[in-house]
């Protein structure tokens, strides 16, 4: 895997480059500013970021945001040592792979690393066409229900709504692996109604931050729209008064970002009684 590495600690990208080579990642760069990323990555070419979040020239949050939207196919190991309140959830939805916090040892960087490097081989082999996927799961039950065993099971479909499309990309690659088809993708609230009018859906996966209307706003019109689909937060945001609230609206439970597979397959594991 090829690094880049964006600090202004000089320490930092030092201790970051013996410790990546060490574990066999090649490090492409180091940058100590922020101003110059962007430029930085379309000439070398890196598949994993390691980007600071409070850098000169351009903080890392607004970077991050660039990324994803150009090149969804990087994926950015964020940290900070800012106490700056709910930057994590910030950075998670701005679509960061994963994210450490300030200091660090060692085996965080790298047990993050791996985290985020298992998630994007996932996605990517399960992208592929000649990747085959799991078994198809039942249907999802209402709770306190068993669900049907019976033999030759139509494959559930799924609907990924979320305005990052680094997010939509990973989550269609781990939903296919998991035997899933997903039948749309959708950036924003408005597009999450109509997809689900269009689609019914099994699941739907809903971000709750996204531009022209939010997925807490959406949630009960898709609920109204097709009213058998589970509907599934995404978000970077658990805290009690979002989940309540999304509980209330109708919402089966919720996937925490950075999305992690083995999360999101127990998630579906419980969420369709097998």
């Amino acid at each position: 895997m090829r690094v880049l590495i964006v600090d202004d600690n000089a320490s930092m990208r030092d201790l970051l480059t013996a410790l990546l080579s060490s574990q066999g990642y090649t490090v492409v760069g180091a940058l100590e500013e922020g101003n110059g990323v962007m430029d930085a990555i379309r000439k070398l070419s890196p598949e994993i970021v390691c980007l600071d979040y409070l850098l000169p020239g351009r903080d890392g949050l607004d970077i991050l945001r660039e990324i994803n939207s150009q090149l969804p196919e990087i994926d950015v190991l964020f940290f900070t040592a800012s106490e700056t309140p709910g930057i994590e959830a910030k950075a998670a939805d701005a679509g960061a792979a994963g994210f450490l916090r300030k200091p660090f040892g060692q085996k965080q960087v790298i047990d993050e690393l791996r985290a985020v490097c298992d998630m994007r081989n996932r996605a990517s082999e399960a992208n592929s066409p000649a990747e085959t996927t799991k078994s198809p799961l039942p249907p999802p039950t209402a709770a306190g229900t068993s669900a049907p065993k019976a033999p030759g099971k139509q494959q559930p479909t799924a609907v990924i709504v979320d305005d990052n499309s680094s997010i939509r990309l990973l989550l269609k690659g781990l939903l296919t692996e998991l035997g899933l088809q997903v039948v749309g993708q959708a950036a924003n609230g408005e597009e999450a109604i109509r997809a689900a009018k269009t689609h019914q859906p099994t699941v739907l996966f809903l971000d709750v931050n996204m531009p022209i209307l939010g997925g807490l706003e959406a949630l009960p019109r898709i609920v109204e729209a097709s009213p058998k689909t589970a509907v599934v937060m995404v978000t970077g945001d658990t805290s009690r008064t979002i989940v309540q609230q999304a509980a209330g609206l109708g919402a089966r439970g919720y996937v925490v970002k950075p999305v992690r597979p083995a999360y999101v397959e127990n998630f579906l594991k419980q969420l369709f009684n097998t």
